[in-house]
């Protein structure tokens, strides 16, 4: 069974920073993009930010210059550094990676989700 599980979420003043981790696990074969998405109480699910595999990275306008995505693809994990929080960054994230997936002895690809870390960000 594939699973993406997510730390690093929890409560912060505004200025501070989080860093959250998204590993995935189980039977990869390999895994094309990670990113994050979160969703406000109230609002849309957005891209927040994420990363291909070729390395290429894309940024909400809302967070750019503030927060950052890596990988590490030796552990299958993605990251997201975030710098200078704000009250409206406040949002249960979820981290998505898309990719090949063994199911038996036949692979999928499909597109995974975590289950969602709680940021808050407190004034």
């Amino acid at each position: 069974q594939v699973q993406l599980v997510e730390s690093g979420g929890g409560l912060v003043q505004a200025g501070g920073s989080l860093r959250l981790s998204c590993a995935a696990s189980g039977s990869i074969f390999s895994i094309n993009a990670m990113g994050w998405y979160r969703q406000a109480p109230g609002k849309q699910r957005e891209l927040v930010a994420a990363v291909t595999g070729g390395g290429s990275t894309n940024y909400a306008d809302s967070v750019k210059g503030r927060f950052t995505i890596s990988r590490d693809n030796a552990n299958n994990t993605v990251y997201l550094q975030m710098n200078s929080l704000k009250p409206e960054d406040t949002a249960v994230y979820y981290c998505n990676a898309d990719g090949t997936f063994w199911s038996g002895s036949y692979h999928r690809y499909l597109e995974l989700w975590g289950q969602g870390t709680l940021v808050t960000v407190s004034s």
